[in-house]
């Protein structure tokens, strides 16, 4: 049970976040004591989507590296108004002046059959069942914190997962047929390669990162939906970018995804 305090400072840091990213404005400090386990870090990040009030796109997963509390992934929201197709041109993606930003290049799932509330545990077919799509894509990394990344999976969770942005490439349109987790997956930022590795380092790769988040949010007492989108986790690393920097991630060669980066 969570004392009178404790409400407090998870009240306190959720309203912090939400203003500093509503106003685009950078904090220096993390805005009051830092989660000390995990269900205290996603009660921030559950206060801080209510005073957000933005219809989920979806939800981004990370790898927690050392696992904590037995979980080596985490989970934050993707908003909807931050989730877009890529377009003819690259879409410039804002990140935070003075915060922290990356690019992550990912596999991206989207579920065809919403997962059943009250079912706790999936085998990975049974979680790979549920998607309908995969396409190739970019997450945008950012908080208005620039050490999200440095205190820890609790500190990164409470401020959404540290996720800004979603952009959703092409189709894999034969995913069900081959073995994505053996495509060399590259980043570029402009034009200089970060990176290249395959989801099989990942884990139990992308689909274990849906298996992982269809039981986080029946634990959490989360419905999700169809159409929602999972950003599975970045597949050649973390990449810090810079404003006006143009990324592209690179997928076995043949398909690829762009984006600028621009100010929040």
């Amino acid at each position: 049970m969570t004392s009178e305090t404790g409400q407090t400072n998870i009240t306190r840091i959720a309203s912090e976040f939400v203003t500093a990213r509503r106003n685009a404005t950078a904090l220096v400090e993390y805005p009051g004591t830092m989660p000390a386990a995990l269900a205290e870090a996603y009660a921030m990040q559950d206060a801080a989507i209510a005073l957000t009030d933005k219809p989920i796109a979806g939800w981004k997963v990370g790898r927690i590296n050392p696992p904590f509390e037995g979980a080596d992934r985490l989970a934050g929201p993707i908003f909807a108004d931050q989730t877009f197709d890529e377009g003819d041109t690259p879409r410039a993606m804002p990140v935070f002046a003075g915060g922290f930003a990356a690019a992550e290049a990912e596999f991206l799932l989207r579920i065809g059959t919403a997962p059943d509330p009250a079912k706790r545990n999936y085998t990975l077919a049974e979680a790979t069942a549920l998607i309908d799509r995969v396409c190739v894509g970019i997450e945008i990394a950012s908080s208005p914190f620039g050490g999200i990344n440095d205190h820890g999976a609790g500190v990164t969770i409470s401020d959404f997962g540290n996720n800004n942005g979603l952009v959703i490439g092409a189709d894999v349109s034969d995913w069900r047929d081959i073995d994505v987790n053996a495509w060399p997956v590259e980043l570029t930022i402009d034009g200089v390669t970060t990176g290249v590795a395959t989801a099989a380092t990942m884990l139990d790769g992308p689909f274990g990162a849906a298996r992982f988040l269809f039981e986080l949010m029946a634990a959490r007492g989360i419905a999700l939906s169809a159409g929602q989108w999972i950003s599975t986790g970045a597949v050649s690393g973390v990449h810090p970018v810079a404003i006006g920097a143009k990324v592209v991630a690179i997928f076995d060669n043949r398909l690829q995804v762009a984006c600028s980066i621009s100010a929040q």
